[in-house]
């Protein structure tokens, strides 16, 4: 084999080195990234009821639930509020998530309508912002919301009803359907604290 043709040789090992190495610390980590990885990622900076600021950040340190929501909600979301506040009490005050209701209509829930509309259900805290602000929570938890005009001249908010779980690395667990029957809702809370 001839002087250049080992060169090219080398050249082509060393190639094919540093693309195994990419493949093996970039591009697989990448591949192998799950939904639970990703829900609650994003560059969202919203303030909270009680004087915070939430962030993906907000989700670690301790189990959480994350759902989103508005004050003029006639049905999904006084309901669901309902539904959070008996798990609360069932769970007892050592067990009992943090919850942030996340509002999909900032233009009639600021952070001092948020805070009378959440006041009554245990560990609950209202989160509002600029409509961009939302629009990217909204984005990075993947939930669905849309204004739906009325006859009236008035509007409503179409949104998910779920409620959302994440453990206490701030990664995503399972999701609570609205209205889910309460035997499986509390199995999934206990089975999220048991982890």
């Amino acid at each position: 084999m001839s002087r250049k043709g080992l060169m090219l040789a080398l050249w082509g090992l060393v190639a094919l080195a540093i693309l195994a190495f990419a493949a093996l610390k970039v591009i697989q980590p990448m591949l192998n990234r799950t939904l639970a990885d990703e829900l609650g990622r994003g560059d969202y900076e919203l303030q909270m009821t009680d004087g915070g600021t939430f962030t993906e950040d907000s989700l670690k340190g301790a189990y959480t639930a994350v759902f989103f929501g508005f004050t003029h909600c006639p049905e999904v979301c006084p309901t669901t509020l309902g539904d959070i506040a008996t798990w609360q009490e069932d769970l007892g005050e050592d067990k009992q998530l943090r919850v942030y209701f996340v509002t999909v209509d900032p233009e009639r829930d600021d952070v001092d309508t948020l805070r009378d509309y959440v006041s009554w259900a245990p560990g609950v805290t209202g989160v509002s912002g600029s409509r961009d602000e939302i629009d990217e929570a909204i984005k990075a938890f993947r939930v669905y919301a849309r204004q739906v005009e009325l006859e009236d001249g008035d509007y409503t908010m179409d949104h998910s009803a779920s409620v959302l779980l994440f453990d206490q690395k701030g990664r995503f667990f399972e999701p609570i359907g609205y209205q889910e029957d309460y035997d499986r809702v509390i199995d999934k809370i206990r089975r999220m604290q048991a982890s």
